[in-house]
C-alpha cells in the first residue's frame, strides 16, 4: 500500500469523528433554539399597548341570576322601626380560608370579617326573593343598585329616609380544562377580571391555549360563549376580561399535550 492511501483513509476517519462529535452539538443547539422559539405562546399581553384606549376601564355591574344569595342591609332615621325589615344577625363563624376565597372542596363564609353576617336572601328559581313584610320581589335580571333604587321606593312607605346595601354573598365562577386548579371559585367581592381568576386557579398550564380561552355565560336567561385572547392587549378591553356570576372559564389543550 503506498502512502497516498493511507493518508485518504486518515483523512476519511478524522471526517467521520468530526461529523460524530457535531451531531450531539447541533443537536442541543436544535433544542435550545426551539426551547427559545415556544416561550412566545406562554406570555401574555404580548405587543405595543395602544394607551389611549386600553387605559380606559369598563367595568359592567353583575346581574342577579338565579341562585344568587344576597345580603340585604336597610338603614333609616328610625333604628326601632327598621328592625324588622332586616334579617336576624347570626353569630359570624370563623373559617379557615382567612382570605374569604376558596375551591369548591372548602367552605367559605361570607367575608364580612368579625361583623356578625345575616343569612341572605335566595333568589328562587322564578327569580323571586322573599323579603319581610314586602313579600315577594322579582329580582332577576336586576343589578345591585336597581335593586337597591325598588328597595328604597317601596320602604319609603313604611320608613323615613331610608337607604340600604346589597352585595352578593356567593359570587362564584369556574374554572374548567388546562388549569393547575380546575375548581369553582367562591370569592367575597363582585368583580373579578380573567387574570385574577387565573391567578387564584394556579394559571394556565403549558399545555393550555392561551390564544383561544371560552368563556360561557348566562346572560338575562339566554346563554352566550365569548373568547379571548390572552397573548394580545386588546384582551383589556373584551367584554369577557371581567367575569359575572356563575362564568365557566374553558381552557382548551394545545397539540403538544401528548393524548
Amino acid at each position: 500500500m503506498n502512502v497516498n492511501y493511507f493518508k485518504k483513509m486518515r483523512l476519511l476517519f478524522s471526517t467521520r469523528k468530526l461529523i460524530c462529535l457535531s451531531i450531539p452539538f447541533f443537536l442541543i443547539l436544535t433544542v435550545m433554539l426551539s426551547s427559545c422559539g415556544t416561550t412566545r405562546p406562554y406570555v401574555y399581553m404580548q405587543g405595543q399597548f395602544d394607551t389611549a384606549q386600553l387605559s380606559q376601564i369598563k367595568t359592567v355591574e353583575p346581574i342577579i341570576q338565579k341562585g344568587d344569595l344576597l345580603n340585604i342591609i336597610v338603614y333609616s332615621d328610625d333604628p326601632e322601626a327598621t328592625k324588622i325589615f332586616n334579617q336576624p344577625l347570626l353569630g359570624a363563624t370563623t373559617s379557615s380560608n382567612s382570605s374569604g376565597i376558596s375551591g369548591s372542596n372548602e367552605v367559605t363564609q361570607p367575608a364580612l370579617g368579625a361583623s356578625p353576617t345575616t343569612p341572605g336572601y335566595l333568589v328562587d328559581e322564578n327569580g323571586n326573593i322573599e323579603y319581610q313584610i314586602l313579600n315577594k320581589l322579582h329580582v332577576e335580571g336586576y343589578t345591585r343598585s336597581q335593586l337597591k333604587d325598588t328597595l328604597v321606593a317601596k320602604l319609603s312607605h313604611y320608613l323615613n329616609n331610608p337607604y340600604c346595601t346589597v352585595r352578593f354573598l356567593n359570587f362564584r365562577f369556574t374554572m374548567l380544562g388546562e388549569i393547575a386548579k380546575p375548581s369553582l371559585y367562591s370569592i367575597p367581592s363582585d368583580r373579578i377580571n380573567i387574570f385574577e381568576a387565573l391567578a387564584l386557579s394556579g394559571d394556565i398550564t403549558l399545555y393550555g391555549r392561551r390564544e383561544n380561552v371560552l368563556i360561557i355565560r348566562e346572560n338575562n336567561g339566554v346563554r352566550e360563549f365569548g373568547r379571548i385572547d390572552l397573548t394580545k392587549p386588546e384582551v383589556l378591553k373584551s367584554p369577557y376580561f371581567y367575569l359575572q356570576q356563575n362564568d365557566i372559564v374553558y381552557i382548551e389543550q394545545n397539540k403538544k399535550k401528548s393524548v
